[in-house]
């Protein structure tokens, strides 16, 4: 693990030593409660999330906050403001997880949420109205849609998704699981939103950074300048025509394999050329392979399937590569008789993080001397829905060795402390930087 760095942090970036102890113990009970002999599961809307919710809620009511669950089953852990006519600040994550995965996606941000509000419960009675979402459903690794608390919170939850089987189990479906946790899915259905946008001031989220930048710059803490939004197709396809790997020379082959690798080449040579540009961008072809049921050595492949997405900060990027590997595809077609189909794509808008309370929050780093990092969010977050739903928003990252998804998640607690403090110190000043 990467050693934390030496750094002398003057207040108010502290997290006092008993909710610092109150942090380590809850990171230490979700790992207990829900490790499964590899890594952390806490499926979307199954007894592990819910369990770690009820968890989260039994502190706050011991602390005297309130709180309540809506329709979609979302938990909000409120301290009341001495003004309800100012729109309510607030912060949030998910405590969901990916199968087998580690024990600090997600789950730092609604602890780091849950100091910042106790912390603020301990002084004067704030002005505005403190919120702390908790979340269900932001992975897709159970039915495939991401963000399903934070979509229904909006009225953007598309009631088709209610059908949507159980990736792991096809005979449960996505609403009877909502169901089963105590959400109410004709409400959710009909598209009723759950939170006002305009009630809200702003919206700040912590989470562990899922990639190694913030480990190679030996920054402790990451300022996240915007959500990259992605096109992705999971069923694409390259069609040539099976042959015997002998008897046909090259230039009477259509080689499935060669056609797809002369694709994925010339996008990586498109995405170099728009990196050099300036332009956010990333690609990735996830899944590449031929039939087992048909390839073989003496083969010449007629078919190969494979997955590609890709990924920016810009619209405008995404819809211009888009455009590029449709030209390329012509091109392939003609010199080497390979077809090659996308199939159908899913689109996630990318999400801007508010330039004003990025501003903010790099100020009161300068300040306290911590250093940090400004960097777009190559994984999805539900912060993009705040900020898409018209909501400012802000996010923190901290510093985590060995990626995401994963159970060698390595968030040092030093970095995570300074984080909670840092997303404390957004959440309770940053109204006034956005006029809320």
């Amino acid at each position: 693990m990467v050693p934390a760095m030496d750094l002398a942090v003057p207040a108010p970036l502290v997290v006092a030593p008993d909710l610092a102890a109150l942090a380590r113990d809850l990171f230490e009970e979700l790992r207990a409660a829900h490790h499964d002999g590899v890594g952390i599961t806490r499926e979307t809307y199954a007894a592990g999330e819910t369990a770690a919710m009820r968890r989260i809620e039994a502190i706050a009511r011991d602390a005297g906050l309130d709180c309540t669950w809506d329709a979609a089953a979302n938990l909000r852990v409120t301290l009341p403001g001495s003004d309800p006519s100012r729109p309510a600040a607030a912060c949030g994550s998910h405590l969901d997880s990916v199968p087998q995965g580690g024990n600090f996606d997600g789950a730092a941000g609604v602890i780091a949420g849950l100091l910042a509000i106790l912390h603020a419960a301990r002084g004067p009675r704030p002005v505005r109205t403190l919120h702390l979402f908790v979340l269900r459903g932001e992975e897709s690794a159970w039915y495939g849609r991401p963000y399903l608390g934070s979509s229904a919170l909006f009225g953007l939850f598309d009631p088709a998704w209610l059908d949507l089987p159980n990736l792991r189990d096809p005979a449960l479906t996505l609403g009877a699981a909502m169901r089963r946790e105590g959400a109410d899915t004709a409400v959710v259905a009909a598209r009723r939103p759950l939170c006002d946008p305009a009630a809200l001031s702003h919206f700040v989220e912590l989470h562990i950074e899922q990639g190694p930048v913030m480990v190679a710059r030996r920054v402790p803490v990451g300022l996240v300048s915007g959500i990259r939004g992605n096109h992705r197709h999971p069923n694409a396809r390259a069609l040539g025509e099976a042959a015997h790997s002998g008897a046909v020379p090259r230039w009477l082959r259509r080689d499935a394999v060669l056609g797809a690798a002369d694709f994925a080449m010339r996008l990586d040579g498109t995405w170099r050329t728009l990196l050099e540009r300036g332009e956010d961008l990333v690609m990735t072809f996830g899944i590449f392979t031929t039939d087992p049921r048909e390839h073989a050595m003496t083969r010449v492949p007629g078919e190969l399937r494979f997955a590609l997405e890709w990924r920016s900060e810009s619209e405008a990027t995404l819809d211009a590569f888009g455009d590029l590997a449709r030209a390329e595809i012509a091109e392939i077609a003609r010199e080497r008789g390979v077809r090659i189909e996308l199939g159908p794509g899913v689109r996630t808008p990318p999400a801007a993080m508010d330039p004003r309370l990025l501003a903010h929050a790099r100020a009161i780093c300068t300040a306290a001397g911590l250093p940090h990092e400004v960097l777009a969010s190559g994984a999805g977050h539900d912060a993009a829905i705040f900020a898409n739903a018209g909501v400012p928003s802000a996010m923190v990252f901290v510093r985590n060795e060995h990626g995401s998804h994963n159970p060698r998640e390595a968030m040092d607690f030093d970095d995570f402390l300074h984080g909670a403090a840092l997303l404390r110190e957004i959440l309770l000043t940053g109204a006034e930087v956005v006029g809320g």
